[in-house]
């Protein structure tokens, strides 16, 4: 197996991304259940802070132009910490469309050689990253 560019902290960070996707996934499936639903945020948030160190996460989140995604991403966060967990999510998703919506097209790339579901990955990815960079610019 070929050794692979990340180091083991970033390895680590992004066993934490994925476990913090797939607990968003199972809340969202359990009826917007809000412990899964916190503890993806929790294990989503650490492992962005190890994959690319605590300064960088701290100024991307700060940026001046991700502000309305950082509040969105936080007021989610705190509405499902506070039992409002449907609402919270959309408010949620919204802010990561926002803050996230620039990585969609490398997303797309990489999907995109995925053997039977990469190309319609890659549209549906596309077409997110799209209305995210139209919602930002306003």
């Amino acid at each position: 197996m070929p050794t692979m560019w990340l180091s083991d902290t970033q390895k680590i960070g992004v066993a934490f991304c994925s476990g913090g996707g797939l607990f968003l996934m199972g809340g969202v499936m359990m009826f917007f259940d809000r412990a899964m639903l916190a503890m993806g945020n929790i294990l989503f948030i650490i492992g962005l802070t190890l994959i690319i160190g605590t300064t960088k996460t701290l100024a991307f989140f700060a940026r001046r132009q991700k502000w309305k995604g950082t509040a969105a991403f936080s007021l989610g966060i705190l509405l499902i910490l506070m039992r409002w967990a449907f609402f919270g999510f959309v408010i949620e998703l919204y802010g990561i469309l926002v803050l996230f919506g620039d990585f969609f097209a490398q997303i797309a790339g990489f999907a995109g050689g995925i053997p039977v579901v990469g190309p319609y990955i890659a549209k549906a990815l596309a077409v997110l990253g799209a209305g995210a960079r139209t919602e930002s610019n306003v």
